[in-house]
């Protein structure tokens, strides 16, 4: 996998990902940004969302679950000094769809924090990443 990061002005700046799109990232204006894109921390976030959502969907579908929508909703706390990783990382699962078993949709979500999202796996290594599931018919 390989990626570029080109640097506009002030803390602008445009990634390129190997699959050929494109992301707007820039600082918070406290710090020099313009809040012209998402933060990169905020990315990391959004690949953890992605990631396990991709598997949770993936899985439920296997295990012929009639889901309608997924919507991941995440909370997390950073370190107050240098450098500030992510200390909490709560996932909340918010899951959609008709009959749905709720002991399939927890397996799902728990194969994906323990064996599938490797970016979780990988956050997991300095911040305590916990989930959470709510079913709604």
């Amino acid at each position: 996998m390989n990626i570029s990061v080109n640097w506009v002005d002030g803390l602008l700046m445009v990634g390129k990902s190997d699959s050929g799109h494109t992301i707007t990232m820039d600082g918070p204006p406290e710090s020099g940004g313009e809040n012209l894109g998402v933060r990169p921390m905020e990315i990391l976030l959004l690949g953890v969302a992605g990631c396990t959502m991709i598997d949770v969907v993936t899985t439920l579908k296997k295990m012929r679950q009639d889901l309608s929508h997924l919507e991941t909703k995440i909370n997390a706390e950073r370190a107050t000094d240098h450098p500030k990783v992510f200390t909490d990382i709560h996932i909340q699962f918010v899951v959609k769809g008709k009959d749905l078993d709720p002991k399939k949709v927890d397996k799902a979500i728990t194969l994906s924090a323990e064996k599938y999202c490797s970016a979780s796996i990988m956050l997991g290594e300095t911040a305590t990443i916990t989930h959470d599931f709510e079913v709604v018919e």
